[in-house]
């Protein structure tokens, strides 16, 4: 009953928010009970849309508004933050979807330049409104005519492919540099990296050890004058005195909590509005690789390398995965550019060249960054990247970049980050598989800590009453590294696997690794047998073991991660008996071999948990295993 006196149109709250209210500490509490009023309280009753309107108005004239010059910098952050919390209530409450053009683009236009609001060493300048560009993959009704929209989307403010007016100096850094406060040597090892990555010497090999990556960098001296302009922001905020100090760092503070409060809110935008509506700013808010000449345009990987906030990266990073999910259709137009001598840039070639950024620029974060959390939600957007990117239609390469740099995380002290790493490369193994680039992946040679370890597993599955004339003996070339690894991780105790763990063994399930690793080996697995069973058929009958012993567990979860992977085992070998198979005679799995597979298999725990199981799901899944079963091998079977 109140509200039309708060937020009518002579209401308090409207009148002390207003630009021209003199008392600063009054306006910004005003904005406060505002965002208050917009918060949705379950069971309670929402705002009107007259109101929600008002509200959501006033929070957008303040982010649009410059700082007064009586006002200083943190009561200004607080304006900012308040108005953003406003926003974010709004869009969370899910009564308010963003619809209207014009207020979509004057909201991305506010939050874009939140995002960096403060950010050292950057200052950008964004229009009052951002325009989409037109989708061919979403528009039915004209004919996907790629090429002809590139000129439209070249209009649209923060285009990478806008002509610069002035040359780069020398020495003067690309975005990818970062002045990260605290952390010394950072910016020496994010530069030799940066050199490596632009050339595309991307190593196999790569050392976590930030003070090994320095000692390198010593051989590179383009790699300090790369970022000696970073350098010299972060020496010259030394030289405030101890009370200038505190307050520049208070101020820092609060500037970084703008940028935060901007990309929370962000998120909640995108998923306040269509997919399809989203991808028209794609190119204000993702890199793409600057043309000759000119510097890359600030974008969210800009954040990821550069602010020194490791919770505002991170929150960065979500944003971008958040926009990379479910991206596969926008981006399934991609294609890498044949003939240079075109007039202008195909949309396709484009969105290509987008995509191998964003490759280059994430991987460039992974050597860089310190803190596990943000280095986790690096990997996840990597993973939600790889998921989404038509690799079928781009050059070959970029995969086995992730490939390659991502196999030291798997031994990450950080179990968080152990995991994603996994994630990613069930990701890689399950895109459009089979890829001939992740084959040739699979098929590299074991090292020879993991040819080891396969053999100490090896043995813990004999132990276990598997005839040792069954199990797979292949030379190391053979070998698939992936599919020991996961095998490892799964069946081995943590003093026999490759787990730098530190752990006592107090109770029976400490000793194996924690379950949610498991349990992602497990899914891997099962994408590795479901997309490459030509790889993964040298272990059958090993996999069918590690199938059984997971089904012999209490946790129902790694006994229906277990069921399912006898599930993918049983469909690969279907898939290769059918009338209209691919694959020789000589290449399948024989039937004598899939009698003994099924004959282990209904003497194991399978028939157990179909009969006295208490979990519906785990039994409907012992179900589907057990359809898997070849036909002809099943008459044998008694």
């Amino acid at each position: 009953q109140y509200l039309p006196d708060l937020l009518g149109g002579t209401g308090l709250l409207v009148q002390f928010s207003d630009s021209a209210q003199p008392d600063v500490e009054l306006r910004r509490a005003a904005l406060r009970g505002m965002a208050n009023l917009c918060h949705s309280a379950p069971g309670q009753p929402y705002l009107d849309e007259s109101y929600r309107s008002v509200c959501f108005q006033t929070f957008l004239s303040v982010l649009q508004s410059s700082k007064p010059s009586d006002v200083d910098d943190i009561s200004f952050c607080m304006l900012l933050q308040n108005a953003l919390k406003g926003i974010q209530s709004l869009l969370n409450g899910g009564k308010m979807k963003l619809m209207q053009m014009d207020q979509i683009g004057a909201l991305l236009a506010v939050l874009k330049k939140c995002m960096f609001h403060g950010l050292p060493g950057l200052s950008i300048e964004v229009p009052t409104a951002l325009y989409p560009a037109p989708l061919p993959q979403y528009d039915k009704t004209s004919p996907v005519k790629v090429e002809q929209t590139e000129p439209a989307s070249s209009k649209q403010p923060g285009n990478r492919r806008k002509k610069s007016k002035g040359k780069q100096k020398k020495g003067e850094p690309r975005e990818e540099g970062r002045e990260d406060v605290g952390d010394a040597g950072r910016e020496s090892v994010l530069g030799a990296e940066l050199l490596k990555l632009q050339l595309g010497d991307v190593q196999s090999s790569l050392c976590l050890d930030p003070r090994a990556r320095a000692a390198d960098v010593a051989r590179v001296p383009a790699a300090k004058d790369h970022l000696s302009h970073w350098k010299r922001i972060s020496s010259s905020e030394s030289e405030y005195s101890d009370a200038e100090g505190g307050i520049q760092s208070k101020m820092r503070s609060y500037q970084a909590n703008v940028r935060q409060g901007a990309l929370a809110c962000f998120l909640s935008a995108i998923k306040s509005m269509e997919k399809r509506i989203l991808y028209g700013y794609w190119s204000a808010f993702v890199p793409d690789a600057p043309g000759i000449g000119s510097p890359q345009s600030v974008s969210l990987m800009t954040i990821a390398l550069k602010d020194p906030s490791p919770k505002t990266r991170a929150c960065a990073l979500q944003v971008l995965s958040a926009i990379l999910e479910g991206s596969k259709q926008f981006l399934s137009v991609a294609e890498d550019a044949n003939d240079h001598k075109r007039a202008f840039t195909p949309f396709s070639v484009t969105i290509a060249s987008s995509i191998r950024e964003l490759h280059r620029c994430l991987l460039l974060a992974l050597v860089a960054e310190s803190s596990s959390q943000t280095l986790t939600q690096i990997v996840k957007c990597l993973a939600n990247l790889v998921l989404n990117a038509p690799y079928g239609r781009l050059k070959p390469g970029l995969l086995t970049r992730v490939w390659n740099q991502i196999k030291p995380y798997i031994r990450h002290k950080d179990v968080n980050v152990r995991v994603s790493s996994l994630t990613l490369l069930g990701a890689v193994i399950s895109t459009q598989a089979p890829l001939p680039e992740v084959l040739s992946l699979l098929q590299q040679p074991v090292s020879s800590g993991l040819s080891s370890s396969a053999s100490q597993w090896r043995k813990a599955l004999s132990s276990q009453g598997q005839p040792a004339e069954t199990v797979a003996d292949c030379s190391p070339s053979e070998q698939c590294w992936l599919l020991h690894l996961c095998v490892s991780i799964i069946v081995l105790p943590i003093q026999d696997s490759c787990s730098d763990s530190d752990t006592n063994f107090p109770t029976l399930s400490s000793l194996y690794e924690p379950c949610p690793l498991r349990l992602e080996a497990l899914q891997v697995l099962a994408f590795l047998v479901k997309g490459y069973f030509s790889v993964a058929q040298s272990y059958f009958l090993e996999l069918g073991e590690v199938a059984c012993r997971c089904m012999e567990e209490t946790d129902p979860s790694i006994q229906l991660h277990g069921a399912k992977l006898l599930e993918e085992l049983g469909t690969g070998v279907l898939q290769q008996y059918k009338p209209n198979s691919a694959i020789a005679p000589e290449q399948r799995v024989p039937v004598s071999l899939v009698v003994t597979f099924w004959t282990l298999m209904l003497n194991g725990p399978l028939p157990g948990i179909l009969q006295s199981s208490p979990h519906a799901t785990l039994q409907t899944s012992a179900c589907d295993a057990l359809s898997s079963i070849l036909p002809e091998a099943f008459s044998s079977l008694r």
